[in-house]
């Protein structure tokens, strides 16, 4: 009772246009993550957050109320997730005092419910956050480059004796699915990039789509045919 499930979801996307509630698979994109988060919180406690009054009428529809709309200045291509969900914090319920908040993005529709419940068991009290990851196939010790000041390329990470990528320590990235962060942590630190303590989940590959183009879309298609999501 003292988590909040927050969904952004604004209206405008240049990438694929109206995104949040087109149909994939049959079913309103955004809805992959209402229904997500319905398995394990009431309505009450999901934030639907956007500045679309479409997308109001699609979360509605799926059985989540929304009590705010957001702002103009919130839900422009340079608007921040940790400003949208401090706006979220403080227009959702006002004056409820949450202790966890789960940031669950409408682009990453593949989760299993093993998911969430594997990353809430490796949160604690003394973490900022627990975010979900894909191990990454490129390498700064390894495989990514820079340019020096003469524009040649330079490995980004130099260290001796990595001659081969399996010689390299693992490196990680986000993939955008599963977000489990210490609602305190929004009032010491001024955004994401100054967490201190953050613990890493990990999520299969074929789980970690972020649908952002049109390639994506149709890749995240591809995968409604396969066997492992049924």
């Amino acid at each position: 009772m003292d988590t909040l499930f927050v969904i952004p979801a604004r209206g405008g996307s240049k990438g694929i246009p109206g995104k949040n509630i087109k149909l994939l698979n049959g079913k309103p994109l955004i809805q992959y993550s209402i229904d997500y988060a319905l398995q394990f919180v009431p309505a009450s406690q999901i934030c639907v957050s956007t500045d679309s009054t479409d997308i109001v009428e699609v979360a509605e529809a799926c059985g989540v109320p929304v009590n705010f709309i957001r702002p103009g200045q919130l839900a422009s291509d340079h608007s921040g997730t940790y400003e949208v969900l401090m706006h979220a914090l403080e227009h959702h319920q006002p004056g409820k005092e949450w202790k966890k908040l789960v940031l669950l993005q409408p682009t990453s529709p593949f989760r299993e419910r093993r998911h969430l419940e594997e990353a809430m068991a490796e949160m604690s009290d003394d973490l900022d956050m627990v975010v979900s990851v894909s191990l990454s196939k490129n390498n700064p010790y390894f495989n990514l480059f820079e340019e020096d000041k003469e524009g040649f390329l330079q490995v980004s990470k130099k260290t001796e004796g990595i001659t081969r990528r399996q010689d390299a320590p693992e490196v990680y990235a986000y993939n955008g699915s599963i977000y489990v962060i210490r609602v305190g942590a929004f009032f010491e630190y001024p955004g994401f990039a100054s967490f201190q303590k953050i613990r890493k989940y990990v999520m299969e590959p074929e789980y970690s789509v972020d649908l952002d183009t049109p390639r994506d879309w149709a890749f995240a298609e591809f995968l409604f045919t396969q066997e492992f999501l049924h």
